[in-house]
């Protein structure tokens, strides 16, 4: 039967083709199998090392994709008394693009690595000359990490937390993964860009948080966020402001917001650490590096990380550098961080707080500075001018109070005073005994583990709280408070709760007293809990709907 049109024929073999050549030994097919084995191996090495060049951008598969109600194994009976959280598995546009389009998050310099290994940047042992200064024991701990990646960090943390459940109706507390600092921050200094641009995605994240069934019982209430940037970039009141509105909009009125700069005149936002380099797997790589830090022989008794900003009449910046300038080198180092270098320098400024026994630390472009966590994982005490600095931004995690807890761990000077030169630090400092300096330095080394975020997915154990714990433990009691607060306005004639933000039908902003900070008037009532480290602004919680009967909790005992 002749050959379809179609049909491919089958064209002869060339010449010195494989058909017609002889049949190879034994030997050769076996040199051939060996080369192309080696072959295949060094292409698959070269891909390992290349993909770990880039950031993980989806930690673990989605709660959808579980077959089990706790995402991370079953939770043993009363491991997870504090609370049960759920992680919102949102669109991938809300954070995992974000990183997977990392080039594009800072124009200065590629943030991509820095979003390696979970948001803690590349190990530290790549950083030159970093082993010099910290103990081989240690370096496994030391990452080179950016001020801005906690939303990563805290993310990965949670989906890896031993109490995090795919089951809404079990959680006590609702986490939403949106990495807005990441977002805000790659259209802050771009040429084009536009209010628009860093609205859009706040926009379109809280209109689908918003529709959820979660978020619908609770008006948000029960949910929380972690803000990467200060808060100040998500507080824009006018079209031609600095910043997203994300934090002022109706839909995140209700929600508890981690930041790592709060509004100390909002109660939803709380002060969270910065993220340091330090990053311990365990408890046990905490208290080698505290007996590290308390060993060291320090040279200096203070030091200095900053760099002098020509755009800002009278800063104090430069008063310090004067004034270490005039305590001299037998006292006092400075480095200069102009630029991006201490940020392409982590070793530099390492070895001087490593080296000092204060360091001083006046504020940033805001109130706070990463720098005053550098200094206090490095052992050195620091000496703060602004009150704001430290005092009231992160009662969670440092101890202040009326009693003066702050004297414990730190010195405060008063500005106006080094500033026309009635006082100087280095009289200050002097002033201290050696055994008070010691005492001091032993409460900032207790103080380590409450400001750092471990890199284990299961804490640091042993009983060792870090960052993360702290701060989840806060926001759990929070959210009882609440619960509790809820039955009791059930039982009784139901206290009206009033907005102290933007509420959904108007959108004028506070007053402002020209330096993007809010003028609260005198005389508004606060509402203090017993517990007088915190406060309850539970009264402030706008009620988006009415509260539903508070439903009594699954027991945690599985089948």
């Amino acid at each position: 039967m002749p050959e379809s049109p179609t049909s491919p024929t089958k064209p002869p073999s060339p010449p010195g083709s494989p058909a017609n050549t002889a049949t190879p030994s034994a030997a050769s097919a076996l040199l051939r199998i060996a080369v192309l084995s080696i072959a295949f191996l060094a292409v698959q090495l070269m891909l390992f090392k290349n993909l770990h060049r880039f950031p993980t951008t989806r930690f673990l598969p989605p709660p959808a994709r579980c077959n089990s109600t706790w995402a991370n194994g079953e939770v043993e009976p009363g491991a997870c008394e504090a609370g049960i959280i759920y992680v919102y598995d949102l669109p991938l546009e809300f954070n995992h693009d974000l990183v997977t389009h990392c080039e594009r998050l800072c124009p200065w310099y590629s943030f991509c690595p820095y979003l390696t290994d979970g948001g803690l940047g590349r190990p530290a042992a790549t950083v030159p000359g970093f082993s010099a200064i910290v103990p081989n024991a240690s370096m496994p701990s030391w990452y080179n990490t950016d001020q801005f990646p906690l939303e990563v960090i805290i993310h990965r943390r949670l989906l890896s937390h031993r109490c995090r459940t795919t089951d809404p109706s079990l959680a006590d507390a609702f986490y939403v993964p949106f990495y807005a600092g990441l977002d805000v921050g790659s259209h802050l200094w771009g040429l084009n860009a536009t209010v628009a641009d860093r609205d859009r995605a706040g926009t379109r994240l809280l209109e689908w948080l918003t529709n959820q069934t979660s978020f619908k019982k609770s008006g948000g209430w029960d949910h929380f966020i972690t803000l990467g940037r200060i808060t100040w970039d998500f507080r824009r009141y006018y079209d031609d402001g600095w910043g997203t509105n994300f934090a002022i909009r109706p839909g995140m009125a209700n929600v508890t917001r981690l930041v790592i700069e709060a509004d100390r005149l909002d109660p939803l936002d709380v002060g969270v650490p910065y993220p340091t380099g330090f990053h311990p797997r365990t408890a046990a790589d905490v208290r080698a590096w505290q007996r590290h830090v308390l060993a060291l022989n320090r040279t200096n008794l203070f030091g200095f990380a900053g760099a002098q900003r020509s755009g800002f009449k009278d800063d104090f910046r430069d008063v310090l550098l004067e004034e270490c300038e005039d305590a001299g080198r037998a006292h006092c180092r400075s480095v200069d961080c102009s630029g991006t270098k201490c940020n392409d320098n982590a070793t530099t400024v390492m070895n001087l707080f490593l080296d000092s026994r204060f360091c001083l630390q006046p504020r940033g472009d805001s109130y706070t500075r990463r720098s005053l966590f550098d200094c206090m994982v490095a052992g050195a005490v620091p000496v703060l001018f602004w009150r704001r600095t430290a005092y009231d931004q992160y009662r969670w995690f440092l101890p202040v109070g009326e009693r003066g807890k702050e004297r414990e761990w730190s010195v405060f000077m008063d500005r106006q005073a080094l500033r026309v030169g009635n006082v100087s630090v280095l009289d200050v400092l002097q002033g201290f005994s050696e055994q008070q300096v010691r005492r001091m330095r032993e409460r900032v080394v207790e103080m380590i583990p409450r400001l750092v975020y471990g890199s284990s997915s299961d804490g640091l154990g042993d009983g060792m709280e870090d960052a993360l714990d702290v701060a989840l433990s806060g926001v759990l009691k929070r959210f009882r408070r609440r619960r509790r607060s809820i039955a009791r306005e059930e039982e009784g004639p139901p206290a009206p709760l009033v907005a102290r933000r933007v509420n959904s039908t108007s959108t004028t902003p506070p007053a402002s007293n020209g330096n993007n900070r809010q003028v609260i008037r005198r005389g508004r009532r606060r509402y203090v809990s017993r517990d007088r480290s915190r406060r309850a602004f539970w009264p402030h919680i706008r009620t988006v709907i009415p509260p539903a009967p508070a439903s009594g909790r699954q027991s945690l005992q599985t089948s």
